[in-house]
């Protein structure tokens, strides 16, 4: 086989690590096992986990794709959301791999992807929409035996809500896409209008909003550190000649401030991020359209590289760790130093996923 036919073989493959070998293992320790949405031949969709020898601890069926996944706080319990516009809930026990519940979306409603547990994981707070319009809707579900129920709306956020995450003192922040679609084609792009949301866990009241400037980044993603900062992924719907930077940084009643990059660095990312993760010193930003990811000095904000990653998708971070999947099997892992270790395995991932341990 030539050279370059090789290469090409690897990179199809998804062979990532040095040993290029399915199966590669992932290294042991703390961290027990991954969980997240998964992709099988004849357009078959799962929720799936992986060990840490990189062995399959499960799949489960679900109806459609998924995307973002919700851990229960304190119980062994994991919901994963829809892709949008998502028609269920797959309310799953993540230890042992047992499917407890798929809650389809009520009339008229459709789920945006993400969703969060409270505090006290007695409540899930989902992204949702109404059909017609694309109001973004909150959605409140009681978690009673192992079972899911609506039991409130927010409403007054604006069009296309998608990841929500929880802050430190229990509340929410939400990125609005402001973006009106009929089913995933967008209708509104000479009029979004994206924000970031703060939301009491509560009431439903908007404690704070905030946009951008340019009102053709859709802010979608989010990452949230243990001090309250947020951090935003967007994705660009303007010039296509136009790169501006896709992940900002924000404190409750300060301005929004992009991270660092040139305009050549943020094309790299193809107008998308799709998953950020942060931790004391870092930030990881993935890119599936990109094929890449980005890494970023938390606290000065300055870019530290852009590394090829093939369909680039979930990110999470745990204990000063950060570890990086892609639809074609790769795992990347990023130590306290930001060092980079490769793995690959025969699992192909969707956007987002989740450490467990």
């Amino acid at each position: 086989m030539h050279r370059r036919q090789f290469l090409q073989g690897l990179s199809a493959a998804g062979v990532l690590c040095s040993l290029g070998l399915a199966g590669c293992a992932l290294p042991a320790g703390r961290h027990h096992y991954l969980i997240g949405g998964g992709r099988r031949d004849g357009g078959r969709y799962v929720a799936q986990a992986l060990n840490m020898d990189g062995s399959l601890r499960y799949e489960l069926p679900l109806p459609a794709r998924g995307h973002g996944i919700a851990t229960h706080p304190s119980r062994p319990l994991a919901v994963c959301h829809a892709r949008r516009p998502g028609s269920y809930l797959a309310l799953f026990h993540h230890q042992q791999g047992n499917l407890l519940q798929v809650r389809e979306a009520d009339p008229e409603r459709h789920y945006y992807g993400h969703g969060v547990f409270s505090t006290d994981g007695k409540l899930l707070y989902t992204t949702e929409g109404v059909r017609s319009t694309s109001e973004g809707i909150i959605g409140v579900y009681a978690l009673h035996h192992e079972q899911l129920t609506k039991v409130h709306e927010f409403s007054g956020i604006g069009l296309g809500p998608h990841e929500i995450c929880r802050l430190p003192d229990g509340n929410l922040v939400i990125g609005v896409g402001g973006v009106h679609t009929l089913g995933r084609k967008p209708l509104n792009l000479d009029t979004m209008h994206p924000s970031l949301c703060y939301l009491h866990a509560t009431s439903g009241h908007i404690m704070e909003q905030r946009s951008l400037v340019d009102k053709h980044l859709s802010i979608r993603h989010l990452a949230v550190t243990s001090d309250g900062e947020v951090f935003t992924g967007q994705q660009y719907r303007g010039n296509p000649d136009a790169f501006p930077p896709l992940i900002v940084r924000h404190r409750r009643g300060q301005a929004l401030q992009p991270l660092g990059g040139s305009p050549l660095d943020w094309a790299r990312f193809n107008h998308y991020i799709a998953s950020i993760a942060v931790t004391d010193d870092y930030i990881a930003a993935t890119s599936p359209p990109g094929n890449c990811y980005g890494l970023w000095h938390r606290h000065s904000g300055e870019l530290i590289r852009i590394a090829p990653l093939p369909d680039a998708s979930g990110a999470a971070a745990k204990q000063g760790e950060i570890w990086l999947g892609s639809g074609q099997g790769g795992i990347c892992q990023l130590d306290q130093q930001g060092r980079e270790r490769r793995f690959y395995s025969p699992w192909q991932w969707d956007n987002h996923w989740s450490l467990i341990g």
